[in-house]
């Protein structure tokens, strides 16, 4: 069987869509036809996408917030948590934390995030990813 003929006539016949909709039937769906309510995705799958997703917040990080690179690797990670997490256009509304964290007043930028309402929202997240501040 010709798969490349196949692709070209399932990307034909089923749409390919990048955002999630519902198809004829209401079930959830992506892509070329993938059922998100029946079948999901799988373990690899979701690696695959977390890692290009790990990239788009890093190269966010990079345009929005230059410095962030000269962190320790601990408060590298804590961004980039923060980012995936909030996107990075909320977290750069954290103004003291981000400005203390360019000072390395690590203490203060931990005790800005634990401030925040964000912390109240995620819970053991916000100790967790600032405690990688606090410590670097």
């Amino acid at each position: 069987m010709n798969k490349e003929q196949l692709v070209q006539d399932l990307i034909l016949d089923e749409g390919l869509k990048t955002d999630p909709y519902e198809d004829t039937v209401g079930k959830l769906t992506i892509g070329v036809g993938r059922n998100l309510t029946d079948r999901g995705i799988t373990k690899p799958e979701a690696m695959f996408l977390l890692t290009n997703d790990i990239e788009i917040v890093e190269a966010e990080l990079d345009a929005r917030l230059a410095w962030w690179r000269d962190m320790p690797d601990d408060v590298q990670r804590a961004l980039a948590n923060l980012a995936f997490n909030m996107g990075v256009p909320t977290l750069l509304n954290f103004r003291k934390a981000l400005s203390a964290l360019r000072q390395r007043d690590f203490d203060t930028a931990a005790d800005e995030f634990l401030q925040s309402r964000w912390a109240g929202q995620v819970g053991l997240r916000a100790r967790r990813v600032t405690e990688l501040v606090r410590n670097a």
